[in-house]
């Protein structure tokens, strides 16, 4: 039986809460987990295997280790220094993982480093304007190069910009309105081929059994 549609704020009460300081230990890095469901959806093999990878909006920096811990060498970049500094605090001792506080289209602009795969989980490519960011993550990939990113799937009523207000986000006790893309698969398709990008595949993945709220996964090439 269909799911009943949610409404605009059982949406936007759906996105993960925010961790704070101390709250729970550090995240384990043994699976790479696309959706917000653990164990629910594919995994790594969407990057192939990557000598080299950025990550966009890390957070706590699981998938990062987990690439690191495959033999990547993996960058990460995040505009929060709360959560770069836990993520360094947490996972030091790895070697081939390094974390940056950063904006992560400055990062582009400034770097000329190429990448084989750049993906975000849940992170900066959802809160970046695509009409910036996608031509610069193009720039920075190898020929053959993949991009990967997943988000929530677009709820009632979103699409483009969408203010989104917490106490969460970067750990601050007084809320902050930030605005983060809402498109579904076939809008996030033609911008990805109107920034370069080929064998674009974008589609929603379904939630388990009684969860209502689906992820959007996108995966493309560059020449």
């Amino acid at each position: 039986m269909p799911r009943p549609p949610l409404t605009p704020a059982e949406y936007w009460d759906l996105y993960k809460p925010y961790r704070g300081e101390g709250e729970q230990p550090a995240p384990s890095a043994d699976r790479f987990e696309w959706t917000q469901f653990p164990g629910h959806g594919p995994g790594p093999e969407l990057l192939g295997t990557p000598r080299t990878a950025l990550e966009l909006g890390p957070g706590e920096g699981a998938e990062a280790v987990h690439l690191a811990r495959r033999g990547a060498q993996v960058t990460a970049v995040d505009f929060s220094a709360l959560q770069i500094a836990r993520a360094r605090r947490w996972w030091s001792h790895i070697p081939g993982v390094t974390f940056l506080h950063a904006d992560v289209c400055d990062f582009l602009m400034s770097e000329a480093t190429e990448y084989d795969a750049i993906y975000s989980v849940w992170g900066a490519v959802w809160f970046t304007d695509p009409e910036r960011l996608l031509p610069l993550v193009a720039k920075r990939l190898t020929p053959g190069g993949v991009f990967v990113f997943s988000h929530a799937e677009a709820g009632p009523g979103t699409h483009g910009a969408q203010q989104m207000r917490g106490k969460w986000l970067e750990g601050r006790q007084r809320e902050l309105t930030v605005l983060r893309w809402q498109y579904g698969p076939a809008a996030w398709a033609d911008l990805l081929r109107r920034s370069g990008f080929t064998h674009v595949d974008a589609c929603i993945v379904p939630p388990p059994e009684d969860e209502p709220l689906g992820t959007l996964l996108v995966r493309a090439e560059v020449a």
